[in-house]
C-alpha cells in the first residue's frame, strides 16, 4: 500500500466517524424534540398523512436480516415512496447501536417487544400551538384557536 492510499484510507474513515457522530446527534436531538418517527409501520403512516413534514427517512439492517424479503420489500416501497416525496434516505447497519443511542421511552419499559428500529424518520419541527400527534385530523383546531384534545 502507498502512502497516498494509506492517507485516503485514513481520511475515508475519518469523514465517516464524522458522518457518523452527526447522524447520532441528529437522532438524539429530534428524539428528545419530539421529532422522530420510529418503527416501519408507524413511519408509514406519517408518510402518507404528512410526507412534507419528513427530511430524512434512516432505514437501518443488521446482516443477519439482510435475507428478510418482508423488510426489504418494506424498505424498497418505503425508498420509493421517499424518492417521490424528495426525502433524504440514508441507510445504515448497526441496530444494536441504535438501540442503545436511543433507549427505550418509558412507555414501553417493562414490556418484553423492542422498538423497531428498522425506520426511523425525523421531521420538521411543528408550527407552535399544533400537536403533531393530530396530523391528518379532520379537525386539528377547537373553537378557541387550541389544539382539539
Amino acid at each position: 500500500m502507498t502512502l497516498e492510499e494509506l492517507v485516503a484510507c485514513d481520511n475515508a474513515a475519518q469523514k465517516m466517524q464524522t458522518v457518523s457522530a452527526a447522524v447520532e446527534e441528529l437522532l438524539v436531538a429530534a428524539q428528545r424534540q419530539d421529532r422522530l418517527t420510529v418503527g416501519v409501520y408507524e413511519s408509514a403512516k406519517l408518510m402518507n398523512v404528512d410526507p412534507d413534514s419528513v427530511v430524512l427517512c434512516l432505514l437501518a439492517i443488521d446482516e443477519e436480516e439482510e435475507d428478510d424479503i418482508a423488510l426489504q420489500i418494506h424498505f424498497t416501497l418505503i425508498q420509493s415512496f421517499c424518492c417521490d416525496n424528495d426525502i433524504n434516505i440514508v441507510r445504515v447497519s448497526g441496530m444494536q447501536r441504535l438501540a442503545q443511542l436511543l433507549g427505550e421511552p418509558a412507555e414501553t419499559q417493562g414490556t418484553t417487544e423492542a422498538r423497531d428500529l428498522h425506520c426511523l424518520l425525523v421531521t420538521v419541527p411543528c408550527p407552535v400551538g399544533q400537536d403533531p400527534r393530530l396530523l391528518g385530523s379532520e379537525d386539528t383546531q377547537g373553537t378557541s384557536g387550541t389544539p382539539a384534545v
